[in-house]
This record gives structure tokens, sequence and C-alpha cells, in this order.
């Protein structure tokens, strides 16, 4: 998957391609849908499939200081797309030339001039340009005019309601990651570079590989059946395990992080790359009365993800 992040700057073989439009925050079974209909676009003319994002995002770009909301950062998303089989991946720097455009210069300097688009996609409830004054429709009429296609997707809904991601937020607040996996149609992962903690994990014969959470929307703390990817490196592969999420009580005060103890694995993985997927969650974080009462639980929530994991 080639990645181009300026719409200024771009080659012959960046130009074509039919384009899903979005944020595509978790990449969830919506986006998902929206990415498939110009997938088929693609197939049916012989263009490259795309997608077009945005980083930061844009309700981050106007909000800084609020709090993290973002499911995904941009490696976590990145990947979850190449999955997919984007081939193009239009990662536009949000800024402040950017969000000045109207929906008319968007249209024509960024989708038709600048990317050569062919064709896009968006969600009816997608808005776009200088105070988000561009509406689907407008879009549609837009690309009359210059020359590429529209097609409008509706929202999509399961059983219980509306695959969004406000929804999965809500689920990965309330502790139910497999609820959130139903509307992402893969597991919630974290991605990230494998950070030096206080290394307590490893006296206690549990060494960790610890990850960052800042920037994104926190899950509930506490532990989790997690499947970890290494990504790069060595010890490149897929494992079992176990995680604590949180601020780790026990002790004092610290920054939240996603710790994951790796079953059956010996190396190092200090400044590799990795992705957490929350499988289960199996209890909040507590304060125990001694090491060695910690390290029980320990042991009994290592046994119980096994057999959760055995059982997938």
């Amino acid at each position: 998957m080639r990645i181009i992040r300026d719409h200024q700057f771009t080659t012959a073989d960046d130009r074509g391609a039919s384009a899903a439009i979005g944020n595509f925050d978790g990449v969830h079974l919506g986006h998902q849908y929206v990415i498939d209909i110009a997938r088929k676009v693609a197939r049916d003319s012989g263009a490259p499939l795309g997608v077009m994002t945005f980083e930061p995002h844009p309700r981050q770009y106007f909000a800084p200081t609020s709090p993290a909301f973002r499911l995904m950062n941009a490696e976590t998303r990145a990947h979850r797309l190449e999955k997919l089989g984007v081939a193009r991946l239009y990662e536009l720097s949000f800024n402040d030339t950017l969000s000045a455009l109207t929906p008319r210069q968007f249209a024509q300097d960024v989708i038709a001039e600048g990317l050569g688009l062919t064709h896009v996609v968006v969600g009816e409830d997608f808005h776009f340009g200088k105070d988000r004054a561009g509406t689907p429709d407008g879009l549609k009429a837009l690309g009359r005019n210059l020359g590429f296609g529209v097609t409008i997707a509706p929202l999509m809904s399961d059983e219980v309601g509306e695959v969004s991601s406000t929804a999965i937020r809500t689920a990965l607040t309330e502790g139910l990651p497999r609820d959130a996996a139903r509307m992402l149609g893969h597991w919630h992962r974290i991605d990230g570079e494998v950070i030096r903690g206080d290394q307590r994990g490893r006296d206690l014969g549990y060494p960790t590989a610890n990850l960052s959470i800042a920037g994104l929307h926190p899950p509930k703390f506490g532990v989790y059946v997690v499947k970890v990817e290494v990504l790069t490196g060595p010890h490149a592969g897929e494992y079992g395990g176990a995680a604590s999420m949180g601020t780790r009580p026990m002790f004092g005060e610290n920054l939240p992080n996603l710790e994951s103890f790796i079953f059956d694995f010996k190396g190092d993985i200090y400044g590799e790359h990795i992705s957490v997927a929350l499988v289960d969650y199996l209890r909040p974080e507590a304060v125990f009365d001694s090491l060695d009462a910690l390290i029980a639980q320990m042991d009994a929530d290592c046994t119980r993800a096994r057999d959760i994991l055995a059982a997938l």
C-alpha cells in the first residue's frame, strides 16, 4: 500500500483511483461497507482502490485539548486498511490550508486536480470544506461538473443499533470488547512501539511489552485477554497473552498504558512494533495486600486467558 500525504505532490501512479473518503476511526463495518463500494467501482473500471482520510483527525485539530477520543492511531488505521486491500492511502495533512478550503475548492483542488480521483464514495452523514458546509448531494453535483463520480452510502445498522465509532467507544468504556468487535468486524487493536517501563513485571516473573495509549480513547481499565501480533523484528508472529490496561494502582500514581504478558515467549522486542487485540475483559484493576497475592491473581488471570483463547 502506498501512502500519499500531500495532494499537491503526486505522481502518475497516485492518480486515477476509486476512493472512499472519511476519517475511518476504527475502520468498523460501516466504514468497510463504504470501502467495498469503492472497491467494486475500482474493479469494474480497472482503477486502484483508494481511501482518503486526514491526519490529525479534524476533531483533534480543532479541539486539541479535548479528551482523547480516537479508536485508532494513524499506524493502526493504516495496518487495517492495508489488510482490506487498499492500494492508495491518501492520508492528507489536516492543517490551516486544508481546513480553509470551501467545498468547491476541496472538490476541485484536492479530489479532481490534486489526486485525480475518478470516483469517490462517502457516507450519507459526510460533510466537508470550511465550516463543514459541503454535503454528499453537493459533492455529487460538484463531481458532475469536475469529472468524477460520486456514490453516497447509507449508514449501517446491526440487530442492536447503528454501527458507529461512538457506539464502539461506549462498548469499550463498559469493558465489552466483544460488542466492539461485532461492530468493528475485527478485534479492537492498539498498535505501537514497545517502550521501556519500570520492569516490575520482569521482577514478578511476568515480563510485559508496554504500549502508550496517549491520544486514544481509553477502554475500561483492568485485565484483558489479548492476542498480540509482533509486526517487526526477528520475533514477528502471532501470540496469545493477558494484558493490564490502566494506571497500575498497586504501584502508586502512573500514566495509563497497556502492558501485555505474551504467553510462551522469550525475546527482546523493545523498539519493535506490535499490535494488541482486546478479546475479553477479565477484571478491574485492584490493589492487593501483598506481592504474593498479586502474583497469585496474575497466575489465575493467565490460566483463564489461555482457556478463553483456546476456545476461540
